[in-house]
């Protein structure tokens, strides 16, 4: 029998995050994180789903994700992501004091032929806002008047930064960055992160900083050109779908074949029950109060993920004081688009929603 297999507890299961040191990191790491505003080191991004992820809680409290996750049952994944070697959707907390580099992510068919030996999976995320500085922007897709040509000499004359659309952004928006888009993250925002689990990066300009060994971070040049979007852009400022039903509001930011991300801000008990298709991660932002199930109970607080098992079924959020969390899953397309017509969203709002 494998190692997870015999594990009959299906608790919502809090998993530790994993602080990744980066270059371009902060040293303060609130309002997610008060205790750690001091670190020794820049810290960049928290992650909350990696494979070297803990869980916190449950039966697998102690061991890692990656341990356990191919071990699953598909009472935890669901029933249409148990042959999957990991779970699919990597969530970090991302915390920038400079500027990240000008990069590109590709897709899954450029990964799975050129990237075998990284996982062979591309990489298309969102961003959510989680606080923002009154001047904040973030830069995402090449202006339409930019072509590669173009886009070389900016490269060779430093003015890469040109290239890309400014954002404006503040706490509560959404950014979708599928893959292919020319990005860059600005110093001034706390950003959630949700993406394909792939850590696949072609850097195209660094702002000409050395790494601790005094040397530049390395260069991608020819595969950034390779996957890049040029033309007219598909990413961005998200545009979603806002749907109230008593005590709760839900915002439906984005949906493609790779994750749906919506946003739950509750003064008072909610319900909700999962699918038995796929598991859900709750992101605690703001707030604590008990998820209250079947058979027990679990405090939840501000910076937490939870993992809910597809087979958990109907549980109940309970707030202490007003909550704000995201939820995130992959999702059936057509369940996704029935789900808002039958909440009477027209298609004019929910196809600004759903990314074929």
């Amino acid at each position: 029998m494998n190692p997870a297999s015999n594990r009959s507890g299906r608790a919502p299961a809090r998993l530790a995050p994993v602080f990744m040191p980066r270059i371009w990191g902060a040293r303060n790491l609130s309002p997610l994180f008060p205790d750690r505003s001091q670190e020794p080191e820049p810290v960049g991004e928290a992650w909350l789903t990696g494979n070297d992820c803990r869980f916190a809680t449950g039966d697998f409290a102690g061991r890692t994700l990656g341990e356990v996750w191919p071990d699953l049952p598909e009472e935890w994944t669901g029933t249409r992501l148990r042959a999957l070697a990991r779970i699919p959707l990597l969530v970090k907390f991302i915390f920038p004091a400079e500027k990240l580099s000008v990069q590109v992510h590709p897709d899954d068919a450029y990964a799975e032929q050129h990237e075998a030996a990284a996982g062979g999976i591309g990489k298309t995320e969102i961003w959510y806002v989680v606080a923002a500085r009154e001047d904040a922007e973030l830069r995402v897709g090449l202006r339409e008047d930019v072509t590669p040509g173009s886009f070389r000499r900016a490269i060779a004359d430093s003015t890469v930064e040109d290239c890309l659309e400014r954002l404006t952004v503040r706490a509560g928006d959404a950014v979708f960055v599928p893959a292919g888009t020319a990005h860059t993250i600005c110093p001034g925002v706390v950003l959630c992160e949700i993406q394909e689990h792939s850590d696949v990066t072609y850097r195209v300009f660094d702002y000409n900083r050395v790494a601790a060994d005094g040397k530049p971070r390395p260069l991608h040049i020819r595969q950034a050109l390779n996957v890049m979007r040029f033309g007219e852009q598909s990413g961005g400022l998200c545009d979603p779908v806002r749907i109230t039903h008593g005590a709760v509001t839900e915002t439906f930011f984005a949906a493609c074949r790779h994750f749906a991300v919506e946003r739950w801000e509750f003064r008072e008990r909610i319900a909700a029950v999962t699918s038995p298709e796929h598991f859900d991660l709750l992101i605690v932002l703001h707030g604590k109060g008990r998820i209250e199930f079947a058979g027990g109970a679990e405090t939840y607080g501000p910076a937490e993920v939870w993992l809910l098992p597809a087979a958990l079924g109907a549980y109940q959020l309970v707030p202490e004081s007003p909550a704000t969390l995201l939820r995130t899953y992959v999702p059936d397309l057509h369940d996704f688009v029935r789900r808002l017509a039958d909440e009477r969203v027209e298609e004019a709002a929910w196809s600004r929603v759903v990314h074929p």
